[in-house]
């Protein structure tokens, strides 16, 4: 099938590790030039806060492996990198795909976000036309899947997104967040779902700073709790608050330990962002604690099991997906018989109909008329073996039909 994935992700990478891989826009259009130089017929790169990940379509897809791995290496300028690198190649692939669309193989299992983040990648891989007849198919069908998944088992009815894990870990520190006062940084998609959290935790109010000021009056109306505080003023606010969450798409810290004032109570941050919004050296400062995404894998295996039970209808789905994925593509291998039966079919009707308009005066209409019906009998001619072709699912007998087309036909 020639189909790989190279890549980091949270099952095998320290957050330290996966921030120092994250793409932008840019360095995707950069990294799918430089691989299509590279004979790597198809590619989509797929770059979250937990897993940066190549996926591949080409021959000779172990070479076309090692050539992705020392790609990482010399375009992050990262010697580490390697030690942390995992692919996986046709069918692991394929299921990997197909996991990770459906939010099987993410720190929250089930999650939704990530549906949309590999969508958002395949599209921006079509765009470019990095992604062609085989990935737009595998996508499509893996998307489909994950949807077909999470309507069926309503995985993501149970409450694990990452924010909500923060809120609670959070509250697990505090005892409770009911009266409390917190700093959320950042109004993306994450610290909205956050403060919904909070507010359902009965917290007292929620100081929000982003850095376009003016963004948050548009939202200001759907929280009962909101106070907006100016971007330049977030370090103000820390000794009001008893917790800070910061998840910005900044590619820097935004908050900084050489800016951080003395603090006087004890304030608990969690940093949900990547790259990371918070100096990890902040956790030296007196009455201040700092968390990030890796420590909500605690929380997690505690809330997880029944999201566990419910994915093991998924993997079912997915391997039956997957199935026919395969089938799909070990059938197009007799495409290029069917093209070369239908150029010699063009070829036999346009010798025949040269031969009788040289032949016989006819008219534009009459010659029409005859162009139809030559192309109708040459189409019924070969419509049968190629149905026939198509429906035989015995690899090795398929195999022997193709031969036997195109010896027959001198194709």
């Amino acid at each position: 099938m020639d189909i790989g994935v190279v890549g980091v992700n949270h099952n095998l990478a320290p957050i330290s590790i996966r921030e120092g891989v994250s793409f932008t826009d840019l360095q995707k259009i950069e990294a799918i030039n430089y691989l299509l130089d590279k004979e790597i017929e198809e590619i989509v790169i797929l770059s979250t806060c937990n897993r940066s990940e190549i996926y591949i379509q080409s021959k000779n897809i172990k070479e076309k492996i090692k050539v992705v791995e020392d790609f990482y290496e010399s375009f992050f300028n990262s010697s580490d990198v390697k030690k942390y690198l995992f692919s996986k190649i046709n069918r692991e692939a394929i299921e990997h795909i197909y996991k990770v669309t459906a939010g099987l193989d993410s720190i929250v299992l089930g999650e939704d976000q990530i549906l949309g983040q590999v969508k958002d990648a395949y599209d921006f891989s079509m765009q470019l036309g990095a992604s062609k007849k085989r990935f737009n198919k595998l996508f499509r069908e893996a998307i489909t899947t994950a949807k077909d998944i999470k309507n069926t088992t309503k995985i993501s009815q149970q409450p694990l997104s990452i924010s909500y894990i923060g809120v609670k870990f959070l509250e697990e520190k505090l005892g409770s967040l009911k009266g409390k006062n917190a700093l959320v940084i950042g109004i993306g998609k994450m610290s909205k779902l956050t403060m919904r959290h909070l507010e359902e935790e009965n917290i007292n109010t929620i100081y929000v700073s982003n850095r376009s000021h003016g963004k948050i009056k548009e939202i200001q109306h759907e929280y009962k709790n909101i106070v907006p505080i100016e971007y330049g003023d977030r370090y103000k606010v820390l000794n009001d608050v008893d917790i800070v969450i910061s998840a910005t798409a900044s590619p820097h810290i935004v908050v900084r330990y050489e800016d951080m004032p003395k603090i006087q109570n004890k304030v608990y941050m969690m940093d949900i962002a990547l790259p990371r919004d918070i100096d990890p050296k902040i956790n030296e400062l007196e009455n201040v604690k700092v968390y990030d995404i890796d420590n909500l894998k605690e929380i997690h295996e505690k809330n997880d099991q029944k999201r566990k039970e419910l994915a093991s209808i998924g993997y079912k789905m997915i391997d039956g997906s997957i199935n026919e994925f395969i089938e799909w593509v070990d059938s197009t291998h007799i495409d290029p018989t069917i093209e070369s039966l239908n150029d010699k079919c063009l070829e036999i009707r346009e010798d025949t109909l040269d031969y009788i308009f040289r032949k016989l005066d006819l008219d534009n209409r009459e010659k029409k008329i005859i162009d139809k019906m030559m192309t109708s009998a040459l189409k019924r001619l070969i419509r049968e073996p190629i149905i026939n072709l198509k429906q035989t699912k015995d690899k090795g007998k398929r195999e022997e039909y193709i031969k036997l087309v195109e010896e027959l036909f001198e194709l």
